[in-house]
């Protein structure tokens, strides 16, 4: 009998377990619907970039749920979570200016918001150039925001040539799957995944 009420115990105390493990798939409603309130300043940002203001939403969703204020721990700041000493330095480096955004200026909506836009437009014209499908282009770039483009195309190969042209070889869903499974940096397919909803939930 007591033998019987442990193995009752075990099948119970596993399946609990089993539910409290699993993680809940991501909901984009609410981070997207908050991103969509900064609309005015992103399509502002992604006329005078070129980048699509629904990818740039997208980011905001997923990166800061569309909170102004958030800073990281490891130090993003703002709607786009943007790292003064790498993003923010390339991008005023690209406008011919010295130093870096400090943080009061990338809390502020308007500036991180262009600040962040302008990176993904350097991404694009810089190292990313050559990548010939718009769909895997947006998908390097999504990657490349959040881990760095010398990160997603040493995922190819260390040179640059050889990897665009292996990229190119390939088709959006191929890129992703590759992506997905061989990326040095865990986070990145989830990050893919959780932009791809958020851009579907628009």
């Amino acid at each position: 009998m007591n033998i019987r009420w442990l193995i009752v115990l075990v099948l119970f105390l596993a399946g609990c377990s089993s539910h409290t493990t699993k993680q809940p798939e991501w909901d984009p409603t609410k981070p997207v619907q908050r991103a969509l309130t900064w609309m005015p300043i992103t399509d502002q940002a992604a006329k005078e970039w070129g980048v699509s203001p629904r990818v740039i939403t997208a980011i905001i969703a997923v990166e800061s749920g569309g909170n102004p204020t958030l800073v990281s721990k490891s130090n993003a700041v703002g709607l786009m979570q943007i790292k003064a000493s790498t993003a923010g330095r390339d991008v005023y480096r690209h406008l011919g200016w010295g130093g870096e955004p400090s943080t009061s200026e990338l809390k502020d909506p308007a500036r991180n918001i262009s600040i962040g836009t302008a990176y993904l437009n350097i991404l694009e014209h810089g190292t990313l150039a050559g990548i010939k499908d718009p769909q895997t282009m947006q998908y390097a770039l999504l990657a490349s925001y959040a881990n760095g483009a010398g990160a997603l195309l040493r995922t190819f190969s260390s040179d640059r040539k050889k990897a665009i042209n292996e990229i190119n070889d390939l088709s959006p869903d191929e890129f992703y799957d590759y992506i997905a499974k061989n990326h040095p940096a865990p986070q990145a397919p989830r990050y893919l995944y959780k932009v791809s909803r958020a851009l579907n939930a628009m």
